[in-house]
């Protein structure tokens, strides 16, 4: 006689299970357990982030020290200052180069932990300078640093993520690089610039040691032929009660396909440079929007209008407004999508940028201004702009602006770029294509860099861009929402424009 089917269990039949389906709270707890290991791999990568953060606005304090320093070897012009400024970006445009070589060489990870070796020599050398030489290798250094880990750190953390919680990691590295400024500009309300320099030491060796005991990617494992350590691998990610074999058929598939180099004919395929010119776009257009001279200038920018607070106060204020926006970020990424975040973010920036711009050329001016910045000298010809006192209102409008332009940056055009370039980047072309992507924005942000101490307009500049960038979200940018890496190199192979059928 066949057996009842009452209470019987199985994988698609359960007529009275014994225990009720998961509450949305218990789910949530199983899925943090589940990717405890992912999280804590992905905090070792992203201290690198962290490290990059911080040496980037590093001359956000520096510059205003050495500007009255009583060593004329350290006293810094106005063109020196602004070659302390920018020469980080070509610092970070050279690491750039190198990941196209040692992401697919040494892998995401070890290329992740060579980058502490220019960071820490770097802030060595820039602690102990006694001439600007030193200040300037120390800071190309840090910035090589800078743009390795750049182009590194988010294809590694979409490799090892979970489609579930891709998003929101893939926001972490953004995260961490705003949490290393902001500490910056805490860390200058107390320290003198050099000790700054050996505070940054840290992050970059505590980022070495947990690395090292974090497993590599498995799709660059399975690139490399290593099939078993790409196992072991993705079982450690994942957890031990996770069935991972279904999930290591699919990465396996796909790095089969694309286990040949890309040769120029395929790269003239759709389906590969669409992906590409999209990353790239993006990061191009991510620096015109003027983030990276605005956050390497941000205190001198206050130091140039009158403001209501102390200029080192009002850049420890918008790094907290930028941390804050980074965190609704990554929690709102994977609920609201990425392109509405986007919109949102251009349409803020252009805002804000645009009220600088007007404020620069209409407001009152400092009385005691700059000596780098040439904003005191924007305005409009014929034009006098009245002196102000720091008690006036309308001395809160740049500290206001920035904090909105910050806010609008961190909370879609910050993470969500580089969450995109390693969504949407072929895997073939992933290590090549992310150091393009990073070289290509770090070139752009040395050119605005070296030059907004001297041009007169630059924030109606950026205004206007901030509207191509809407355009180009509405024209060119897909919705990665919720789809897996395989999921999306299948949708730019198909051709579709949408993921929606």
């Amino acid at each position: 006689m066949q057996e009842p089917l009452l209470g019987a269990e199985g994988r698609d039949y359960d007529t009275f299970p014994e225990k009720p389906p998961p509450s949305p709270g218990e789910r949530t707890r199983v899925g943090v357990l589940q990717n405890r290991r992912v999280f804590l791999a992905t905090f070792a990568a992203v201290l690198g982030n962290f490290s990059f953060g911080y040496a980037l606005v590093y001359t956000s304090p520096v510059i205003p020290a050495l500007e009255h320093s009583s060593d004329p070897n350290l006293s810094l012009t106005k063109t020196q200052a602004s070659w302390f400024g920018s020469v980080f970006t070509l610092g970070a445009a050279a690491g750039g180069l190198s990941a196209m070589v040692l992401n697919d060489l040494l892998g995401r990870k070890l290329s992740i932990m060579f980058s502490a070796v220019p960071s820490a020599a770097g802030y060595a050398l820039m602690a102990g300078a006694h001439g600007l030489w030193m200040l300037l290798l120390g800071r190309m250094l840090t910035g090589f640093a800078g743009g390795l880990t750049a182009a590194c750190i988010p294809v590694y953390v979409s490799e090892i993520a979970p489609p579930s919680v891709r998003g929101a990691l893939g926001a972490t590295p953004q995260l961490m690089a705003v949490f290393g400024s902001l500490s910056l500009y805490a860390l200058g309300l107390l320290l003198p610039w050099r000790w700054l320099a050996v505070a940054g030491e840290g992050p970059v060796l505590i980022m070495v040691l947990l690395l090292s005991c974090m497993p590599n990617s498995p799709r660059f494992l399975l690139s490399k032929g290593r099939d078993t350590e790409a196992l072991q691998a993705l079982a450690w990610l994942r957890g031990a009660d996770a069935d991972t074999h279904w999930e290591f058929e699919q990465i396996q598939d796909t790095v089969r396909r694309q286990s040949s180099h890309l040769s120029w004919a395929e790269a003239r395929d759709p389906h590969m440079y669409r992906p590409i010119a999209i990353a790239l776009l993006m990061r191009f257009l991510q620096q015109l929007t003027g983030i990276t001279p605005i956050l390497v200038y941000l205190q001198s920018i206050f130091d140039s209008t009158s403001v209501l607070l102390p200029p080192k106060d009002d850049a420890a204020i918008v790094g907290a407004v930028r941390l804050l926006s980074v965190l609704i970020a990554a929690l709102t990424m994977d609920l609201a999508g990425r392109k509405v975040l986007l919109f949102v973010s251009a349409a803020g920036m252009f805002a804000a940028n645009l009220t600088l711009g007007l404020y620069v050329h209409f407001g009152p001016k400092s009385l005691a201004p700059n000596s780098t910045l040439g904003l005191d000298h924007a305005a409009l010809a014929g034009t006098e702009q009245p002196l102000t006192t720091p008690t006036s209102y309308l001395t809160l409008v740049p500290l206001l602006a920035t904090m909105l332009f910050i806010m609008g940056y961190a909370m879609g055009w910050g993470p969500i770029t580089w969450l995109l370039m390693s969504e949407i980047l072929p895997l073939r072309a992933r290590g090549v294509a992310s150091g393009l992507c990073v070289l290509a924005s770090w070139l752009t942000a040395f050119a605005l860099t070296k030059s907004f101490l001297l041009v007169t307009a630059p924030f109606f500049f950026f205004a206007a861009m901030c509207l191509v960038n809407l355009a180009f979200t509405g024209c060119c940018v897909p919705e990665t929402k919720g789809r897996s890496l395989e999921q999306i190199e299948s949708f730019f192979r198909s051709g579709r424009r949408s993921f929606l059928h």
